[in-house]
């Protein structure tokens, strides 16, 4: 805890007097550019990955980069989606998944989490992940069935969003865009995927990658 309270106190002499303006904006309300959900995971930052300031992104924060579809259950996702779409109005979502994540893991190797019933119930939104990694990649072994795991994960996510109501009427009319996105860890790239070739490409090396808009 010391770390944690003494890095408050540098926030508060360096970083908040030096933005004191935008914080000061701020206090009176939130335009985020775009709804972003990911992982639990300590090791992803979403502002450190875009760079992005306070007030720019709005985060959703699960096991696995989870979306329930929506009437399967009402909790804290599916509420803060209805939020960011309907009273924020962010024109983008992006499910960002990771590797090395615990939930794919789990996805894989269920018995993993044999003693942890909230975490065996929260998996039933990964089900459709599971049988079509189980159907479709039978022929990969090791990082590379992890890799296709957690890609797959994302594109089923991504489903997941448009049985939404909100997210439904939204990109039917154009003004909202979905993407999805794998950061590494270890290289810190973010692989998008492309809805048009249904691949996965590096932002590094791609200028532009095809959205879902309808």
């Amino acid at each position: 805890m010391k770390k944690l309270i003494e890095g408050f106190k540098k926030f508060q002499r360096e970083v908040f007097t030096a933005k004191r303006e935008l914080f000061k904006t701020l206090a009176h309300g939130q335009h985020p550019r775009a709804l972003f959900i990911t992982c639990s995971d300590s090791r992803i930052d979403p502002c450190l990955i875009t760079q992005t300031e306070p007030g720019e992104l709005f985060i959703l924060r699960n096991a696995g980069n989870l979306v329930p579809s929506y009437g399967t259950t009402i909790g804290s996702t599916i509420a803060t989606i209805e939020y960011a779409v309907g009273v924020l109005g962010v024109k983008n979502i992006i499910v960002c998944g990771h590797t090395d994540c615990g939930v794919v893991k789990a996805i894989l190797e269920p018995e993993q989490v044999g003693d942890l019933p909230a975490v065996k119930s929260w998996l039933l939104q990964a089900e459709a992940t599971r049988r079509v990694v189980r159907e479709n990649y039978g022929s990969l072994t090791g990082d590379a069935l992890y890799v296709a795991t957690t890609q797959e994960n994302v594109r089923i996510q991504l489903k997941h969003l448009q049985t939404h109501p909100v997210v439904a009427a939204r990109l039917r009319n154009q003004s909202l865009e979905l993407h999805g996105w794998v950061y590494s860890i270890e290289t810190g790239d973010v692989w998008a995927y492309d809805f048009a070739e249904d691949a996965f490409h590096s932002l590094l090396r791609s200028s532009s990658v095809h959205r879902k808009r309808k």
